[in-house]
């Protein structure tokens, strides 16, 4: 079972996952403001929530890990990567963990370079890729310690590298966009296709993107899993 829902203030995905035996399910990168939404989906669909994973610390919207906890009767534990250095999660998720699910497991990808901890989950032919790799983009790497240079190695040492029809469903998209495909992406992403780690590198220095607006209270609320008091 697979479901991708939209946020249209932060124009973020957030994914369901459940195997369809056990009706055990993840839920990916869920926003604060949709915790309702998510709930009553849960409830409609009888899953049993067994993790609620950030693919990275957000800077645009404040995660709904800890409010879905807190309101999911099995009480689901969070995780986000380590290097994220975030307090708030139950579980510090690390390159090449795999997370069970009924008779389901979602694969742990290090994908770093829009933030040191971002994740990508890699679930059969499917990737959820958070920020670091976004139809016909990638995510921004001008703050929060990003670095270009890891975030070119990751997208093609070790995305581009899986087969070309594996599925790519993105943290954002401001175009409506849903999905799209490895292929896809290494062949005519404008950000990354033909084009060498250094020109990669300068590319992502001339961007002069605009400060994410709510950066200031998403950042440290997020890093306590979405549970600081202005969060809630």
């Amino acid at each position: 079972m697979f479901l991708q829902r939209f946020d249209p203030v932060s124009s973020t995905y957030t994914y369901l996952l459940a195997c369809d035996r056990t009706k055990q399910a993840v839920l990916i990168d869920p926003v604060l403001e949709q915790r309702e939404r998510d709930l009553a989906l849960v409830a409609e669909l009888g899953a049993a929530v067994r993790w609620v994973l950030d693919t990275h610390v957000h800077a645009d919207h404040v995660t709904g890990a800890a409010a879905l906890k807190a309101s999911l009767p099995e009480a689901p534990p969070t995780a986000v990567g380590m290097a994220c250095e975030a307090a708030g999660y139950d579980r510090p998720l690390l390159d090449g963990d795999e997370l069970p699910f009924g008779d389901e497991v979602l694969a742990v990808i290090a994908t770093p370079g829009h933030t040191p901890g971002s994740m990508t989950f890699h679930w059969r032919d499917r990737l959820f890729t958070g920020d670091a790799l976004l139809i016909g983009g990638c995510g921004r790497t001008d703050f929060q310690q990003g670095d270009a240079g890891q975030l070119y190695d990751a997208i093609t040492g070790r995305l581009f590298t899986l087969p070309g029809e594996t599925l790519v469903y993105p943290g954002h998209d401001y175009r409506g966009r849903r999905v799209s495909c490895i292929e896809e992406e290494r062949t005519t992403n404008p950000r990354l296709a033909g084009r060498s780690r250094g020109d990669f590198i300068a590319l992502m220095a001339a961007l002069d993107l605009p400060r994410p607006r709510l950066i200031d209270l998403a950042v440290p609320a997020n890093k306590q899993a979405g549970s600081l008091p202005q969060a809630v």
